[in-house]
């Protein structure tokens, strides 16, 4: 056997052991820091092995760059090494080069390498800053010390500090832009996203160019921290570190995202015990929030203190604003350093300011410092005085700034102390599978849908909601209904109640009127009454609408409603809201104001009128009256009172002319401006039709938002629906030239397609199966027992309703109308049924028990024969 071969395998069971023992030290005393300098040395030792094994080339330096540089590995980061040579390497040089990287991945390294002369170095590091910055932390690990050396000059000698600030602090925006800005992801990368430990060693890599240490101890020891400043850092600093070692170590890889299935094995890691309402993993992540948040403050203020150190300016005068505040080159300061102490009234006024005078370029790093320091003086005689009150409701009723105001004050933890009910919920998770932001993310991006429908720019993309909220009454008052309306979450029974009742103390304690009072409690309370009604209820009865006329009551409450409830749902996660959802949305609010504004039209007036309507809009089609009433007279008035008269006329001018023994149709249109497909299907009715349609739409990456199905009295089925194509696919018109063509050819045949993608007893996402929810099925008889309401609630996958569709089938139950509401990954869809096995309570409990089984992933059982 090769004896070099021998010596990799002694090298690797070492190297294995030496590891072992490290974890196991770890696990012991958790302490990341020893963790990775055991690592590190044990990386050392086992290169310095190596390369006596394999030389490196005559004159040739081995450097430790990147974190390993540092003197920080973690258990499976890579080994980034540098291999510096004097001059390009000839054929036999490389030949040994290639031996060395081929035995750091036989022992079990796994090297990041890179082979640069020194000119090369420094060319790359010219037009690359990753590769500078990993150079200047380059440390030798064996070699030439001249050349190691002559790098080391030349690296500090190349180094420009201010051009160096710009460079990193570019790249940190880069690197917060991919990671949507916000430390409160419900995944966060610790190491990469705001608030995670590449934002410190940002910091130390900006402190070291400045020439203020290279250690949070020796920048402690300059005027850059203060000790309160150093302990915060230090404590986030090594509770991150801690994550990172435990990720890699739970998982077996790099992995530095705190992905939805890791986070119930960290919690129980850390010793976190559920609560009464509150998962362990809950509990973990708000921790993790709040260190992150920690960050981002250390972060925001640092920078800032680090650009005036780099970018110093001359003396300026100073410009008063009033006796409190100051501008001095461009940014707000505090007359006085200890202004807040004095005056604490000031921790809101400050903010006021900010939104007073836009040309300001931002607050200075003193004016940052002072209100992180001062923060603990918001108390309860704080929040009692009235001028604090005034101040807070007068940046709400600001022309500008709010938002930004609202997250400044959040990330400066003046926000939480001023509401205690808002501090609850900082960093609170949801694990309802349709929110994508913690609680307090999501109440501030409501607020700021909220500020968009104010703004001329954002008009064509919400032209109602412009065009109400510009109408509205003191709509400031939407802003106090945002940060109330989700304040009770995590704390049991019914948030809304909780937090109406929240919002009600708030508002007499902030001496608003009985009418705003109201308005307020009213809003938070039903804040999610307005969404439930349009997307689960039949919009085409009379008395859904009267009944929501009555319970919101007056045109001012509908349109503050339909104001919260646009922002609230646009909140929640970019895939929640869609166009099929504001067109219902907008459905109802007209329908509702004109119930609102005294008319209660009844069954006999919206037929007649639906009818006359699409009567006119026929004729303009040059279609006669009497094939118009030939087709008509195979419909029934729920077929009328389902559709609105545009849907009616397109049906008609398609279908009239269709008699016995034709092919079946099928028409597609587009719904608004590229928003849905509109599908037509006509065909004889059959007990697997409805099953074959929903075959195909799962096939093809569908989307059912609506289904709307009936039978002629000649026994033909006429289905309408609404789908959205797949998030990735946009050209809804030629999807519909697509779809008439191909769904005409799957219902002229017998057979029956099966979803093409993921079918029962298939995995959902991942965040559906680490936070999976419990199916739940409710059936009801309506008022005249002729027909039912189920309703189904589920994590949602593909070939779900595909998989309904055939219980339906096989219990010989018709679907008369079905309503589905897709949030994230959740369902929550609304069938009317019709069907002889409902009538007795056998079939009903037989019936549910298959839906059930269905939702939690089992295949369509055959129904026994009773």
């Amino acid at each position: 056997m090769n004896p070099g071969h021998v010596g990799l395998v002694a090298l690797r069971a070492r190297h294995t052991e030496l590891r072992a023992q490290a974890v196991a030290a770890y696990r012991k005393h958790l302490r990341a820091e020893a963790l990775l300098s055991a690592l590190r040395r044990i990386a050392d030792e086992l290169l310095d092995e190596l390369t006596r094994l394999f030389p490196i080339p005559e004159g040739a330096a081995l450097a430790a760059v990147g974190g390993y540089g540092r003197g920080e590995l973690y258990p499976h980061s890579d080994i980034d090494i540098l291999i510096l040579l004097e001059r390009a390497p000839d054929a036999p040089e490389r030949d040994r080069i290639e031996a060395l990287i081929a035995a750091m991945w036989d022992v079990g390294l796994e090297p990041g390498h890179s082979v640069r002369t020194l000119e090369e170095c420094r060319d790359e590091a010219a037009g690359d800053i990753t590769v500078q910055t990993s150079l200047l932390e380059a440390r030798r690990l064996t070699g030439s010390k001249t050349l190691f050396g002559r790098l080391q000059d030349q690296m500090h000698a190349d180094l420009d500090p201010q051009a160096f600030f710009l460079a990193k602090r570019a790249e940190m925006q880069q690197r917060h832009a991919r990671h949507q800005d916000t430390p409160y992801a419900l995944e966060p990368n610790c190491k990469e996203a705001p608030g995670g430990l590449r934002d410190l060693q940002v910091l130390l890599w900006l402190a070291r160019a400045a020439g203020l240490g290279s250690s949070w101890p020796q920048v402690a020891r300059t005027d850059l921290l203060t000790a309160a400043e150093f302990r915060a850092l230090r404590r986030a600093e090594l509770a991150f570190k801690r994550l990172r070692v435990e990720l890699h170590l739970l998982t077996g890889r790099r992995e530095d995202r705190v992905l939805f299935d890791l986070q119930p094995q960290l919690a129980t890691l850390y010793g976190f015990e559920p609560q009464a309402n509150r998962l362990a993993s809950e509990l973990l992540m708000q921790r993790y929030y709040w260190a992150a948040r920690v960050v981002c403050q250390m972060n925001r203020l640092l920078m800032q203190s680090l650009e005036e150190t780099i970018f110093p300016q001359p003396p300026a005068a100073a410009q008063a604003i009033d006796e409190h505040f100051c501008v001095r080159r461009q940014r707000l300061c505090l007359v006085r350093e200890d202004g807040f102490e004095r005056n604490p009234a000031l921790l809101l006024r400050v903010f006021l300011v900010m939104q007073e005078h836009p040309e300001l370029q931002g607050m200075s790093a003193s004016l940052l410092r002072a209100i992180w320091h001062a923060r603990r003086l918001i108390d309860k005689q704080f929040r009692e005085n009235p001028v604090n009150r005034h101040q807070f409701i007068q940046i709400l009723r600001q022309p500008r700034g709010i938002v930004h105001a609202l997250r400044d004050m959040t990330m400066l933890n003046i926000l939480p102390r001023y509401l205690p009910v808002f501090r609850r919920i900082v960093g609170q998770m949801q694990h309802d599978l349709f929110h994508v932001y913690t609680v307090d993310q999501h109440i501030l991006t409501v607020v700021r849908n909220l500020r968009r429908f104010t703004m001329p720019e954002h008009a064509q993309e919400y032209p109602l909601a412009s065009q109400l909220i510009a109408d509205l009454d003191r709509h400031w008052l939407l802003y106090i209904a945002a940060l109330f309306h989700d304040i009770a979450k995590g704390r049991g029974g019914d948030h809304s109640a909780l937090g109406a009742s929240e919002v009600r103390k708030f508002a007499i304690a902030h001496s608003l009127g009985s009418e705003d009072t109201n308005l307020l409690e009213f809003l938070v309370r039903e804040h999610l009454t307005m969404s439930q009604v349009a997307q689960k209820r039949d919009l085409s009865d009379p008395q859904v609408i009267h009944d929501f006329a009555i319970r919101v009551g007056s045109q001012r409450a509908l349109a503050a409603l339909y104001l919260l409830t646009v922002a609230d749902i646009r909140g929640t996660s970019p895939k929640v809201w869609n166009a099929w959802k504001g067109k219902l949305l907008e459905s109802l609010y007209h329908q509702t104001l004109a119930a609102l504004g005294g008319e209660r039209p009844d069954t006999h007036t919206i037929l007649t009128q639906r009818k006359e309507a699409a009567a006119a809009e026929i004729r303009r089609m040059g279609l006669r009256d009497e094939s118009r009433d030939a087709f008509w007279s195979q419909l029934d008035v729920a077929y009328f009172l389902r559709h609105d008269a545009n849907e009616i006329a397109w049906h008609t001018r398609h279908l009239y002319h269709r008699g016995e023994g034709a092919e079946p149709v099928v028409k597609a249109r587009v719904v608004g401006q590229n928003e849905a497909l509109q599908i037509l299907a006509y065909a004889p009715d059959r007990d697997d039709l409805f099953v074959t349609i929903c075959a195909y739409f799962d096939t093809h990456g569908l989307s059912v938002q609506d289904a709307r199905i009936h039978t002629t009295h000649q026994g033909w089925a006429l289905d309408s629906f609404i789908v959205l194509l797949p998030d990735h696919e946009k050209d809804y018109r030629s999807h519909a030239t697509l779809v008439e063509h191909e769904l005409r050819d799957e219902l002229a045949g017998a057979g029956i397609r099966r979803p093409g993608r993921r079918a029962a007893g298939m995995p959902g996402s991942r965040r559906s199966r680490a936070f999976p929810i419990m199916p739940s099925v409710t059936l009801q008889a309506d008022e005249n027992h002729r027909s039912w309401r189920l309703q189904v609630t589920t994590a949602d996958r593909v070939g779900l309703l595909h998989d309904l569709a055939q219980v339906f089938a096989r219990h010989g139950i018709d679907l008369k109308m079905a309503k589905i509401m897709t949030l994230g990954d959740r369902v929550e869809d609304i069938f009317i049924l019709e069907g002889e096995a409902l009538d007795l309570p056998r079939g009903q409990m037989r019936f549910e028990r298959d839906v059930l089984d269905v939702l939690g992933g089992q295949a369509p059982r055959a129904v026994p024969e009773v």
